[in-house]
């Protein structure tokens, strides 16, 4: 059976928590601007960030639109008026500075290095994913960190894995498999890319859409059980 030689990881809620980081990041956002924000302020304004970033996915929104008014709209339905703009630099501020590690993360990344060429490929703003992979200590297990803001292209584009696989020497598109936990995003993605796909389901949620990955995992660990034996883990 085939061997994998190229792994391509995403970061949030895969590699690093980004639920955990997100939270502690508009805590600390909302208590500077000294905003009480409820549970159903935070959790509208959550719907909103999915729905826009599901909506950049398909090139619907730009990514400045995304970042520079998400807080706007959510929070202009509770007749709080804010600066979108400043908003998001402060956030993305606080965010950068957390690095919560996804369970397992930094051992199994740490153990895949020995064998295996390891890149990122992530969504989101460069620098800070960049520092948030530098503060978990993860980011020198990778040969390069290829970041949508960067690249000009997001997941699941074409052009964003275009841009990916131009720049890994020697690429084998046969023996390279994307891991990550979104079914629009990753593996879309790299179904469109024509390479094998690993759904990392870490919410353990039902996949009843169309896109159907290669492979799923619930837990981080079992990606050795996968690279060994190339059997689906449920």
């Amino acid at each position: 059976m085939t061997k994998y030689e190229t792994l391509l990881f995403d970061v949030d809620d895969t590699l690093l928590d980004f639920d955990l980081a997100e939270d502690a990041a508009l805590d600390r956002l909302f208590k500077q601007e000294n905003i009480a924000v409820t549970p159903t302020m935070i959790a509208r304004y959550k719907e909103i960030n999915e729905s826009m970033w599901r909506a950049f996915e398909r090139g619907e929104v730009s990514k400045d639109e995304l970042h520079n008014t998400r807080f706007s709209i959510a929070l202009k339905e509770f007749g709080i008026d804010v600066d979108g703009e400043y908003f998001e630099a402060i956030f993305q501020k606080y965010l950068k500075e957390a690095h919560h590690y996804v369970d397992g993360a930094y051992e199994v990344i740490e153990q895949l290095a020995d064998n295996y060429e390891l890149y990122v490929v992530s969504n989101g703003k460069t620098i800070t994913q960049n520092k948030r992979l530098e503060d978990a200590n993860l980011a020198h297990f990778f040969n390069e960190i290829f970041i949508s803001e960067q690249t000009g292209y997001q997941k699941p584009m074409p052009a964003f894995f275009d841009y990916v696989f131009e720049r890994i020497d020697n690429i084998n598109k046969d023996k390279t498999l994307i891991i990550g936990d979104s079914l629009t995003s990753d593996v879309k993605g790299g179904l469109q890319a024509g390479i094998d796909t690993c759904w990392f389901n870490i919410r353990n949620i039902e996949n009843t859409g169309d896109i159907q990955p290669h492979f799923e995992i619930k837990k981080l660990h079992d990606l050795h059980l996968l690279l060994d034996n190339k059997v689906t883990i449920l």
